[in-house]
């Protein structure tokens, strides 16, 4: 299978449902972007569920059929998460090692991933994600998203926060999501809540060390390698000693 990537399309709509927007203000507004937006709980799930359904319109989703959907569907079959909002799990059929959060409870697999990690592993990957949404993490990633996309700019110039987007619009927002960069402290706080969820569940807890030590061993303990993710020695050895 070919290699695949993100690729986020910046198309200008021409629906009658954009048509009434100020393109002049679509393009001043929210110019001075040093103040984060301010975004209701729910304005922030639906922004999250909007730029996941553009997500998944540009990549290709495991099928049911899969084995990739059928192995994701039977390693988190019965998982308990703690927190109040519980996750949508799908597979990209990317060969990229990644996965990613949204702070509607949206969590996608890389199958490249997959192919790299037992299902404990691929736990331990799963429950560090949804501790970034139910730790709020997610959340202000949006919100500091929001504030540097395209999102603000047609909200704003609409005369609403979260007015309908267009598809550029949305696929900057979601592409800002996809790679967002948490700080360490966020991600040690997203693998202890994994840590303790991989005990809840009774699954391998050392799964999550030996998922990290994969990741140093592929791109070495460099953020800039694994982005979204910093320093996986760092947080291997953080875990050691947390177990």
């Amino acid at each position: 299978m070919k290699k695949s990537i993100i690729i986020f399309l910046v198309v200008i709509s021409s629906n009658s449902a954009f048509a009434g927007f100020d393109l002049g203000g679509i393009i001043s507004a929210g110019t001075d972007l040093t103040k984060a937006a301010i975004l209701t709980d729910g304005e922030v799930k639906q922004l999250a569920s909007d730029a996941s359904q553009a997500t998944d319109k540009l990549n290709p989703v495991a099928p049911p059929v899969s084995p990739y959907a059928k192995r994701i569907s039977k390693l988190t079959k019965g998982m308990k998460f703690e927190g109040n909002v519980k996750p949508t799990i799908k597979v990209y059929m990317v060969k990229d090692v990644n996965a990613f959060a949204m702070a509607d409870g949206t969590v996608r697999v890389f199958s490249g991933l997959m192919d790299r990690m037992s299902d404990d592993e691929v736990r331990y990957v799963i429950g560090h994600e949804i501790g970034h949404v139910n730790l709020g993490h997610s959340k202000k990633a949006l919100q500091t998203a929001y504030t540097t996309s395209a999102a603000r700019k047609v909200g704003a110039a609409s005369g609403g926060t979260v007015a309908a987007l267009s598809d550029s619009a949305l696929g900057d927002l979601a592409e800002k999501l996809v790679h967002a960069q948490y700080s360490q402290a966020h991600e040690n706080d997203a693998d202890m809540y994994a840590l303790k969820l991989m005990k809840a569940n009774r699954y391998d807890p050392k799964a999550a060390v030996s998922a990290l030590r994969k990741l140093e061993k592929m791109y070495g303990n460099e953020s800039s390698v694994f982005a979204s993710h910093p320093a996986p020695g760092d947080r291997a050895n953080s875990l050691e000693k947390a177990l």
